[in-house]
């Protein structure tokens, strides 16, 4: 099967260096819509579906590959290898694909130029005392267990917890809509790879630099995960939005894009002492 079918992957421009999307857990390439407008005129952009989201081929879901990160990460790396692509990307992940871009970039960082996280966590489980990811393991267990016994359900009690109060509404409904949409038997194996995973140690494997864009007020990811990937992420640059909820790309694109095009403008990143206030 063809790589570009199976992971629907479209392309936006034919030159300018290259921006490749990579979305959240239960979403699609479409939530970045309000955002690739701004670099058409500069870049060329890639966005793409894991397997088993969006309009991705669901016959190619291999629960086994994909009941962890790195097989999403092989995902990101064969979608760049079918595209001809071999190095200069810039990686622009949403929540657990920040955490599958920086596998993608270990495993092939000559790949990326360098990397831009929008609400990243590296482990959403707490870790007392040096770790605050937002979750006891009785919270993940409990979620995980509605998702069995009642998937639409879940999928409608979720979405506001990542639409946020700035997301109540449109955003809100957006997400809702993509949540249960999705085959909830592949739901299931992306949320469990999701919860349970736990790549801290990764961290200072990873050579590229990278924009860490924290929302302030986030139920799944804390301002705490921010500063703790500012400290453990080489080469790392984190800058606080001032939005409450998981999802800015939906809710406040305009910020996203000024952050964006902020850092490009810098150049290559150089890590930073502390958030922007």
């Amino acid at each position: 099967m063809s790589i570009l079918k199976r992971n629907n992957v479209k392309v936006l421009g034919e030159s300018g260096p290259v921006l490749l999307y990579a979305h959240g857990f239960g979403c699609h390439q479409g939530m970045w819509a309000q955002v690739t407008p701004a670099f058409a005129a500069t870049h060329r952009q890639v966005l793409f579906d894991y397997v088993g989201s969006g309009h991705s081929e669901r016959a190619a879901f291999d629960p086994q590959r994909y009941g962890q990160l790195q097989g999403y990460a092989q995902d990101v790396l064969e979608v760049c290898d079918a595209l001809g692509l071999g190095s200069g990307v810039t990686f622009v992940g949403h929540s657990v694909s920040c955490s599958i871009g920086l596998l993608a970039s270990i495993q092939r960082p000559e790949l990326f130029d360098r990397l831009v996280l929008l609400g990243p966590s590296p482990c959403f489980l707490n870790h007392p005392p040096d770790y605050l990811g937002g979750f006891e393991r009785e919270d993940v267990e409990g979620l995980l267990s509605l998702m069995e016994q009642n998937y639409m359900g879940w999928a409608k009690s979720l979405a506001p917890v990542v639409a946020g109060p700035a997301g109540q509404g449109a955003v809100e409904n957006t997400l809702s809509d993509s949540f249960c949409s999705t085959d909830p038997a592949v739901a299931r194996v992306f949320a469990r790879a999701t919860f349970w995973a736990d790549n801290r140690a990764d961290l200072p494997r990873v050579t590229r630099p990278s924009l860490l864009l924290q929302h302030r007020q986030d139920n799944l990811a804390p301002l705490a995960v921010g500063e703790y990937l500012r400290q453990h992420l080489p080469l790392s640059t984190l800058e606080v939005l001032d939005v409450a909820g998981h999802s800015a790309h939906l809710s406040h694109p305009d910020l996203v894009v000024q952050a964006m095009q902020a850092y490009f403008d810098q150049g290559e990143a150089q890590p930073a002492p502390a958030a922007r206030p």
